[in-house]
């Protein structure tokens, strides 16, 4: 089940640039433990669903995973062998814009030894270095 929006004010969208570092959600608020992004990407909706998947296979029901970030960006691509002009491509696929400093996951109501093991099974999926951090004041 990939994630999408369900509207869209427009369809394509153009690449733009990542600069600067996150000023909104780069703090743990919602678990104990998160992972924080320490690069600029772009992160899939599959990619995230996989590290969805990844979690809560390891934490089972002992804890509650939150998924922070949304694939709000839809990512064009022409046809391989296509050639130039034609246009822009279709909408391939749909991404999360990550920059320094957003944390993209969180796990709550689980030990520390567990989180770092399930965060570390987490970050082998993100395409971006991360780093777990912790909830202030814990």
């Amino acid at each position: 089940m990939a994630l999408m929006p369900k509207r869209v004010k427009h369809r394509k969208s153009q690449r733009g640039r990542i600069r600067g570092e996150a000023t909104r959600g780069n703090t743990v608020v919602f678990g104990d433990f998160g992972l924080q992004a320490e690069q600029p990407g772009w992160i899939s909706a599959q990619t995230i669903e996989a590290g969805r998947i990844a979690a809560q296979q390891y934490i089972r029901n002992e804890g509650r995973l939150y998924i922070r970030i949304f694939p709000h960006r839809s990512v064009t691509s022409i046809p391989l062998e296509t050639r130039m002009g034609k246009g822009k491509g279709e909408p391939e696929y749909w991404a999360a814009v990550v920059k320094p400093g957003t944390v993209l996951f969180e796990i709550g109501g689980v030990s520390e030894d567990a989180a770092r093991i399930c965060l570390r099974r987490l970050a082998h999926k993100m395409p971006v270095r991360v780093r777990m951090v912790k909830r202030r004041g814990l």
